[in-house]
């Protein structure tokens, strides 16, 4: 039976390490840094979206299509709000009612939404993807896949590409969600709680696998085209054989770049999937491209600036380690990441120093913020979402 990673990354080493040593160890959140804000981040509105994700691990986050949002929470709720206000425009449930006097039961929404044309996407624990109707948030086909739709919905040449827990890349028709094929990415019996979301380009989902590879895969039949091995296990511990690439990689001039936790960042050639260039640094948060530069968050929640031609660190910013940063995400020319106290970074882009700091919600931000237009989202942990402004 495969072991699936159910806590934060951080609570699972913890727990792992106290098990196998004799000694007192722990590890320590670095207290909030002292920030001169050189200038307040405005809210232009919150509003509720249900319970949120409470205190599961969930890549949920809100998402962005012209004049409106639409976020949901774990157990089901889907709102559609209009971006400018927050005002609702409708809300749907997605959670199934199984007798007059019980619970309904939650629809253990995962991964995120994905806009597409006239209808959103979204994958659930229970091993199902929805297709909803973007206009009035009613279900359009609601199709059974090969295991827990962990990943985001990616969406291309009329496809709906879905990475599923026990490691199957499956692709649904965007019309109808017939499932038109499916490739096995192997998986080992221990790994993190997530998937890797495919990013396409020519004609190809390059993807992550929870054994250390990236592979590339044609669109139009589902047949594998290279796969490249970037982490290797080098560690006879339970948390050092973990070495998941769960990403999205990066598609930028004809080169990938991907991460795997506990193992390598790489960059790889489009066509061939050989390795141009690779150094050793570990995580499984999605990272961003700028101009020449990466930007990412690594296992220890050190937030780095790394040169895209040959993998030089160009900065780093080490005080925020263990606070259990999310993805980073660039606005209004600086990176912004939330921790789980609830806090929003600022940083600067060129030197990773701060540049402001303001708290939204004290349930904590896991999901990367998103920008909507010239505005930054942010869902907390308890179903909150805000816009806010620079």
């Amino acid at each position: 039976m495969q072991l699936r990673k159910t806590l934060l990354i951080g609570l699972v080493a913890s727990a792992l390490l106290a098990g196998c040593s004799s000694e007192t160890d722990s590890i320590i959140m670095a207290p909030l840094p002292q920030v001169e804000n050189q200038f307040t981040p405005s809210i232009v509105w919150d509003k509720s979206v249900g319970n949120g994700v409470e205190q599961f691990y969930s890549e949920l986050a809100p998402v962005w299509d012209g004049s409106a949002v639409y976020a949901a929470d774990r157990k089901g709720l889907v709102k559609a709000l209009e971006l400018d206000s927050g005002k609702e425009i409708w809300s749907v449930d997605l959670s199934k009612r199984t007798g007059f006097l019980s619970a309904n039961l939650s629809a253990l929404l995962s991964g995120g939404l994905t806009v597409d044309g006239d209808k959103i996407f979204i994958g659930t624990e229970r091993g199902t993807v929805i297709a909803l109707n973007k206009d009035d948030g009613q279900v359009v086909w609601d199709v059974e896949v090969a295991g827990e739709a962990l990943s985001k919905p990616t969406v291309s040449n009329d496809l709906v590409m879905i990475h599923t827990s026990n490691g199957q890349l499956q692709a649904l028709d965007v019309n109808s969600g017939e499932i038109k094929w499916t490739v096995n990415m192997d998986t080992p019996s221990l790994s993190l709680r997530g998937e890797s979301a495919p990013a396409v380009a020519f004609g190809a989902a390059i993807v992550g696998g929870d054994n250390g590879r990236v592979s590339a895969v044609l669109l139009s039949q589902g047949q594998l085209i290279w796969q490249q091995r970037i982490s290797q296990v080098t560690s006879s511990t339970e948390i050092g054989r973990l070495n998941d690439v769960d990403m999205s990689p990066i598609i930028d001039d004809g080169k990938v770049y991907a991460i795997a936790y506990n193992g390598t960042l790489a960059a790889l050639d489009m066509r061939s999937g050989q390795i141009l260039w690779k150094r050793e640094l570990g995580s499984v948060n999605n990272m961003v491209l700028s101009g020449e530069n990466l930007y990412l968050v690594d296992q220890n929640d050190r937030v780095l600036s790394v040169r895209k031609s040959d993998g030089v660190t160009l900065w780093t910013q080490e005080e925020l380690l263990n606070r259990g940063l999310s993805a980073p995400e660039m606005y209004n020319g600086y990176l912004v990441v939330g921790d789980k106290e609830g806090y929003l970074h600022w940083l600067d882009m060129n030197t990773g120093g701060f540049v402001a700091q303001n708290k939204l919600n004290s349930s904590g931000i896991h999901a990367r913020p998103v920008v909507a237009s010239d505005k930054l989202m942010v869902q907390a942990k308890n179903g909150t979402v805000y816009l806010l402004t620079r």
